[in-house]
């Protein structure tokens, strides 16, 4: 993931093993092992962890969407840009 590897003492234990969790669905879905599990389970319940699988699937959705239509991401209260996204996709 984007520098994570660079930065991780910067985030608590309970943040690198949501973390994992978010990487590995990420690239890898299929093979989210026991140890991720495990280690979510050092810090989270069970319901903690079915929220971040949902969060992470729902915001990997978006970005997939957004690929697929080639939404241009722009700031928050800014003007859309002009001649991108959606209305160039050819569907």
């Amino acid at each position: 993931m984007f520098h994570i590897d660079e930065n991780r003492d910067k985030f608590t234990p309970a943040e690198q093993a949501a973390l994992a969790l978010a990487e590995r669905m990420t690239t890898d879905a299929r093979n989210v092992d026991e140890e991720v599990w495990a280690e979510l389970r050092e810090y989270f319940d069970d319901g903690q962890i079915i929220e971040l699988a949902a969060v992470i699937g729902l915001f990997n959705y978006f970005n997939r969407f957004n690929d697929a239509l080639r939404v241009e991401i722009t700031a928050p209260g800014g003007p859309p840009a002009h001649g991108t996204g959606t209305s160039d996709a050819k569907v």
